[in-house]
């Protein structure tokens, strides 16, 4: 039986090492609860898109208490994760390339919010469009899709592109120098040798968390088209440095 205590020493160390890949992880967190907060609701309803184990949620969450928060990922082990750890969150399993998945959320009205971080990178830009579609149903008039997460302009301004991955590059330097946290591999790679965790490893290897293959649509053009195509009718840039944005789409 995973406990609260392990949990959270697993998820501590699930931070840091993203944490190595994003030294100004907690403050796009910031700026995308501000984001949501600046609904000027109490109450908002928010869907965490690939929550992962919980970080995001549980950070919304603590700044707005009221707020009804549904955590959606496809991964047993992270979900587990999150289960055990942030018990005051509500986590559901589902495959968001899978049609249909925003049946399983339990929604008794729309939703006011839908956010992500460091997450839809993994889906294909040809899937990201049924996934904003998915989103966009359930969405009020003027709800907001949020997305943190690195995406490049190399399709429309390689120079800036280029520039914009120096800038996060020099600031990961500074962040750590010679001695970065554990990256993503080591840090699965050391959940999967321990045995409190082998029946969740062993769901894992059948389910869609274990099929990611790089990031898939790491281009800005492939959500702002898909979002677009999806009924939004703002797009832009909330929050940037280097090539590590928060993208805020308003649903129309």
């Amino acid at each position: 039986m995973l406990t609260h205590d392990a949990a959270s020493q697993w998820l501590a160390r699930w931070d840091r090492q993203q944490e190595g890949y994003l030294p100004d992880r907690e403050e796009r967190f910031t700026a995308l609860i501000d984001a949501v907060e600046a609904l000027n609701r109490p109450d908002p309803v928010v869907i965490d898109l690939g929550c992962g184990p919980g970080s995001l949620s549980a950070r919304l969450l603590d700044r707005l208490p009221e707020a009804r928060v549904i955590s959606v990922d496809a991964d047993p082990l992270l979900l587990g994760l999150g289960r055990a750890a942030y018990p005051q969150l509500t986590f559901v399993s589902a495959d968001l390339r899978t049609g249909g998945w925003t049946e399983l959320l339990g929604l008794e009205g729309p939703a006011d919010a839908a956010i992500s971080t460091t997450a839809l990178h993994w889906i294909s830009a040809a899937d990201l469009k049924g996934v904003y579609g998915e989103v966009a149903s359930v969405l009020r008039p003027g709800g907001l899709l949020l997305n943190g997460d690195h995406m490049d302009t190399d399709d429309t301004a390689p120079t800036l592109s280029r520039l914009e991955r120096a800038v996060h590059d020099r600031e990961t330097e500074r962040a750590f120098g010679a001695n970065p946290p554990e990256d993503w591999r080591a840090w699965w790679d050391a959940i999967e040798a321990d045995p409190a965790f082998a029946e969740l490893n062993e769901a894992r290897r059948t389910t869609a968390g274990a099929s990611h293959h790089g990031s898939e649509s790491h281009l800005l053009s492939h959500h702002v088209e898909a979002l677009r195509e999806a009924g939004f009718a703002e797009v832009g840039t909330l929050w940037q440095r280097g090539n590590n944005r928060l993208l805020c789409a308003v649903r129309s």
